[in-house]
C-alpha cells in the first residue's frame, strides 16, 4: 500500500500521522477530505492496530481481538455510508448471559430478568432501577466525582453489588477498581441498552464483512486518491523537535519535514518518540495508566455457548468473559470457523503477561471444561494467544484534568489517542468520532498556515 497518487501538490499543507490504526486512518481520511496532504506511517505490515486482522494457519483472516458494531453507532455507520460500504454491514439478534456459581443464566429480556436466580425480587428490582437510572443521567460530570462502588451500592444494593457488580469489576480491572469513577458503569449500561430496540428489547450486534480492515481499506483508498501516502512496515524513531516546534519525523537515517505531526499511539509509546519535549509534559503524560490484555482465541468446529457475551461473576475463572463473535458473524465469512475470545484484562505488572502460551492454554482449558461440560479439546481447530500491554486507558475519580489535550505544548505537534476518549468506552464508534474531532483541531490551526511540502534528506 506504500505509495501515493500522481496528483500530489505543494499547494496543500503536509501532515504526518504516526499510527495506522482506526484512529490514524480515520484522522488521515478526514484531513485529506479537507484538502490536506497526509502521510501515514505504520510500523506493522498491515493497517489496523488493535483492530487489525490475523491470518489463521489455513489462511483465513479474522479479528485479532473481538469487535462489534452496534445499531446505535451512528458516526461509524454514517462513515460507512460515506465510503460506499454500508451494504457490507450485517446485523443479527444476539444473546447475553451470566456465568454464576457454576451455571449459565440468560439475560436478554424482561422474562429472563424476572427469573434471574442469583438475585431475589428486591435485588432484581434495584438492578432494574440501576439500568433505568443510567439512561436518565445526562450530566456525567457528577458521576466522575463518585466511586463506582459507592454508586452501585447506592442504586443496586449491597447484595447485588457483591454478587454481580463486584466480581465483574474485579475481572475487568484485574482487581484494582477502587479509584474507578461511576462513569465507567454508566457508559457501559448506556451503550449496552442502546443495542436493544422495540418492545421485545432484543439485542443486536453487527460487523462489516471482512471486519474493520474493510473500513480501513476504503479510507486508505480515498487518502491515496487525494494525493496522500501510506507507509507500512515503517516505524518512526522520533518526532523532530527544534526550538520548541515539531518539524517532522525521523525514519532511520532519514528526516521527513512536515507542517504538522499527529501521533495516534498510546501515551507511553508516544513519550518514546518525543525525547525533545519538555520534561513537565513527560511527567504529565506519565500519570496515565493502562490495562493490558491476554486474549486467547479459540477457533472451533462448532458453536460453544450460543451467547455473544457471557459475563463471568466467578473470580476463580481466569478470563474476564466468553465472547463468541460468530453468534453475529456468519461463520461462512470466517472460513466456516466458530470464533471464541477468552480475554483477561491485566493490571500493570501482571504475571499473566509473562506466562508462557502453554501455561495460559492449560489454565484456560481447565476452566473452560468446567464451565462447558460438553466441550472437548478435539473441537479446537486452532488456539492462538495475543497480548498487548497498553489496551485501555484507566481514568480515576475526579481526574479529568489528567486527560491530555489534542494540542500538545510542542508547537505543530498533536496527540490523538484513546486516553482522550472519556467518558465513552473505547470502541470503533468512539475512536472514529474522536479522530473526526481531532482533525477539526488540526484543520483550525492550518487555516492560517502557508503550505510547505515535505522533503527527505
Amino acid at each position: 500500500m506504500n505509495g501515493s497518487s500522481d496528483n500530489s501538490s505543494s499547494n496543500h499543507p503536509r501532515v504526518a500521522i504516526i499510527g495506522g490504526g482506526i484512529m490514524g486512518i480515520s484522522l488521515g481520511y478526514y484531513l485529506s477530505r479537507a484538502g490536506v496532504q497526509v502521510e501515514i506511517f505504520e510500523a506493522s505490515p498491515v493497517l489496523g492496530g488493535l483492530a487489525g486482522p490475523i491470518s489463521l494457519p489455513d489462511g483465513t483472516a479474522v479479528d485479532r481481538f473481538y469487535h462489534a458494531i452496534l445499531s446505535s453507532d451512528r458516526h461509524l455507520r454514517q462513515l460507512c455510508e460515506e465510503l460506499g460500504i454500508a451494504d457490507r454491514l450485517r446485523f443479527k439478534e444476539t444473546r447475553m448471559g451470566f456465568y454464576h456459581q457454576g451455571a449459565i443464566y440468560p439475560m436478554n429480556n424482561i422474562v429472563d430478568f424476572l427469573r434471574f436466580p442469583p438475585l431475589g425480587w428486591v435485588d432484581r428490582f434495584r438492578l432494574g432501577i440501576t439500568v433505568v437510572a443510567a439512561q436518565l443521567i445526562r450530566d456525567w460530570m457528577k458521576l466522575e466525582r463518585v466511586g463506582v462502588e459507592d454508586w452501585l451500592i447506592g442504586l443496586s444494593g449491597r447484595n447485588t453489588y457483591q454478587n454481580i457488580w463486584r466480581p465483574m469489576l474485579k475481572a475487568k480491572f484485574d482487581g484494582g477498581f477502587e479509584k474507578t469513577p461511576a462513569t465507567y458503569i454508566w457508559s457501559r449500561l448506556v451503550r449496552v441498552k442502546s443495542t436493544r430496540s422495540g418492545a421485545s428489547q432484543k439485542e443486536e450486534a453487527g460487523h462489516l464483512i471482512g471486519g474493520y480492515p474493510t473500513l480501513m481499506q476504503a479510507m486508505a483508498e480515498k487518502i491515496i486518491a487525494a494525493g496522500g501516502e501510506i507507509h507500512l512496515s515503517t516505524p518512526v524513531q522520533e518526532v523532530i523537535i527544534r526550538e520548541g516546534r515539531a518539524a517532522g519525523i525521523r525514519l532511520g537515517d532519514r528526516e521527513a519535514l512536515f507542517d504538522r505531526v499527529v501521533v495516534t499511539l498510546q501515551t507511553p509509546v508516544f513519550q518514546k518518540l518525543i525525547p525533545g519535549a519538555p520534561q513537565a509534559y513527560h511527567d504529565f503524560l506519565s500519570r496515565t495508566d493502562y490495562i493490558g490484555i491476554v486474549c486467547p482465541l479459540l477457533v472451533l468446529d462448532r458453536p460453544l455457548s450460543g451467547y455473544w457475551t457471557l459475563n463471568i461473576t466467578d473470580n476463580s475463572v481466569p478470563f474476564t468473559g466468553v465472547i463468541e463473535t460468530t453468534t453475529y458473524i456468519d461463520p461462512s465469512y470466517v472460513g466456516g470457523h466458530h470464533l471464541v475470545y477468552l480475554p483477561k484484562y491485566t493490571a500493570p505488572g501482571s504475571p499473566l503477561q509473562r506466562m508462557s502460551d502453554e501455561e495460559i492454554r492449560a489454565m484456560w482449558m481447565m476452566h473452560l471444561k468446567r464451565m462447558f461440560p460438553d466441550f472437548d479439546e478435539s473441537q479446537v481447530r486452532y488456539f492462538l494467544i495475543h497480548r498487548e500491554r497498553y489496551v485501555e486507558p484507566l481514568h480515576y475519580i475526579h481526574q479529568t484534568h489528567l486527560i491530555p489535550p489534542v494540542k500538545t505544548p510542542v508547537e505543530n505537534l498533536y496527540l490523538s489517542t484513546t486516553a482522550q476518549i472519556y467518558p465513552a468506552l473505547t470502541n470503533g464508534e468512539s475512536v472514529s468520532r474522536h479522530a473526526f474531532d481531532s482533525a477539526r483541531v488540526v484543520l483550525q490551526d492550518l487555516q492560517q498556515l502557508p503550505a510547505r511540502e515535505a522533503t527527505f534528506s
